[in-house]
Formats: structure tokens, C-alpha cells, sequence
């Protein structure tokens, strides 16, 4: 078997957008995206993912190397992004990519080592990577974001909610859905901010309002449709909701002049006072 010609029929496979095809044209086939090697139906069901978050698939090649046992194709991929991947929603727009397959035959059949940069993918989708380890002994790490309004007032009541997800996909989703639920909330009188953050498997949502009075706006019609995806939806499996009333607030900064730690309502010796600092 003519490993360059299996290449070339790979890669026009995946361009076609025929997952039974790309399963058929490799024996074993493993990119960065596989836990290992897929064959036969796995392989197929693979390709289908893949083919349905990046559509319309476009090849173009650099460079075709090697004969007979093996070959390898440098290629520079275009697709349009339309499903969440790696936890990231879709962004709806195309998307570039290089990357390398490399294709081996032998007496147990055609392998496909497809080789790209996830990292460089996922920065032309507009994602900025940032390292940090799963766990340690005593904590579970994740991302975080934050969303002020410029108010400074102290909060009045805080709500907490999290959402227990089951995958990237749905991860996107409530990703979507929590973008849509700020925006609304940023129109509101009392809204004062919101930090969302990512832990394990939980999506975490902390939102500041100037009085108790004011958490009517949480639920405006983003919040209900994301209510509505949980209960009659299927979306996630397991939802918390509450709402908090400071019982003790106290708040403190440090005077960019003379260092001296300030307590709010109160002024340094230079006359500098908190509030001439944002506390949100």
C-alpha cells in the first residue's frame, strides 16, 4: 500500500467532510485531541465530532515527502468554528491552522499520526492559554473573570450560584448563557459587579447588588432561559442558588503616597482616603 496516496486520500477525505471515509483510509489514526490510536467506528465517530465544531474544511498543502512505508504532508487547514471545543463556544468565524500527518504502512495496516498546535488554534480563536496545575493536596485550581460597573458603593446582598457541568460542550453553553445573564444585569440600577470562576467541575457565578431591593433584576429573561435549559432542558446536573447578606463589612487600602494601610471612611496622614479608590 502506497502510503503518499493514502495521504493525499486522507486528507480529501476529511476536506469532503465524510467521516466514514477518514475511518476507512486509516487503519489507526491518533491526533492531539485522541487519548490514543482510534480505528473502525471510534474512529468514524471522531472524525464526526471533529468535522461538526469545524466545518467546511479547507486543505491547503505545503508539502508532500516520502513514498512506499511512509509519508508525510505539511498542510495549513481553514474551518469555520462552529462548536464549542476545548470548553471554548464557538466563535463562529474561520479559524487557520498548521499542521503535519504523518502516514506509515505496514503489515498491520495504514497508521495516521496527525500532528498541530492546540495552543496556536485555540489563540486564532481568540483564547489566551494560561497554565495552571488540576489540583494539589489540599486545593482544585481554575479560571476566573470579572465584570465591574465602576460603582464602589459596599453590597447590600451577594447571590451565589454554581452549576455542576458534564462536559466541554456544555461548558460552552453555560458560558453563553452566563454572558447573556451579565449584560442584562449590567443595565440594572442596583447591579454593583460579578466574578465568575471555573473549579473542577462546578461553574461558580458571585454577584454584588446595593440592596436586598434590588435582586429582582436577576431575574430578567437570560436568567430564566438559563433556568428553563436546567429544568426542562437537560443542561447540567446539578444547580445551587442563594442570596447573602453581609453581616460584617470592612474594608481597607493602602495610601499610594505615604504606604499607610486606611480603613474606609477614614484618611491618612497625607489625607488620602479609600474612596478615592475603586473597592469593587
Amino acid at each position: 500500500m502506497d502510503a503518499r496516496k493514502t495521504a493525499e486520500a486522507h486528507l480529501e477525505a476529511w476536506q469532503a467532510g465524510d467521516a466514514a471515509a477518514v475511518a476507512a483510509c486509516a487503519g489507526t489514526y491518533a491526533d492531539p485531541d485522541c487519548a490514543g490510536p482510534l480505528a473502525g467506528e471510534a474512529l468514524a465517530a471522531h472524525a464526526a465530532t471533529t468535522l461538526a465544531r469545524f466545518r467546511n474544511l479547507s486543505f491547503e498543502v505545503d508539502r508532500v515527502t516520502g513514498d512506499g512505508d511512509a509519508a508525510a504532508v505539511s498542510w495549513r487547514l481553514t474551518a469555520d468554528h462552529r462548536e464549542a471545543y476545548l470548553g471554548m463556544p464557538a466563535a463562529g468565524g474561520a479559524v487557520t491552522v498548521s499542521g503535519l500527518d504523518l502516514v506509515t504502512a505496514g503489515a498491520g495496516g495504514v497508521h495516521v499520526q496527525r500532528v498541530f498546535d492546540r495552543l496556536a488554534l485555540a489563540e486564532a480563536l481568540g483564547y489566551t492559554a494560561r497554565f495552571v496545575p488540576a489540583a494539589d493536596a489540599t486545593r482544585e485550581f481554575g479560571v476566573s473573570a470579572r465584570a465591574a460597573t465602576g460603582r464602589t458603593e459596599r453590597p447590600g446582598a451577594l447571590v451565589l450560584t454554581w452549576l455542576e457541568i458534564r462536559d466541554d460542550a456544555e461548558s460552552a453553553e453555560v458560558d453563553l448563557l452566563s454572558v447573556e445573564i451579565v449584560k442584562s444585569l449590567r443595565a440594572s440600577r442596583g447591579f454593583l459587579g460579578v466574578t465568575t470562576f471555573d473549579v473542577g467541575g462546578r461553574k461558580f457565578t458571585l454577584s454584588a447588588f446595593d440592596r436586598p431591593e434590588s435582586l429582582r433584576a436577576v431575574h430578567a429573561r437570560p436568567h430564566q432561559r438559563a433556568m428553563r435549559r436546567f429544568f426542562k432542558g437537560g443542561l447540567c446536573t446539578r444547580v445551587h442558588t442563594s442570596v447573602w447578606y453581609p453581616a460584617t463589612v470592612r474594608d481597607y487600602a493602602r495610601c499610594p503616597g505615604c504606604a499607610q494601610v486606611v480603613a474606609a471612611g477614614s484618611a491618612c496622614g497625607c489625607g488620602w482616603t479609600p474612596d478615592d479608590a475603586s473597592t469593587l
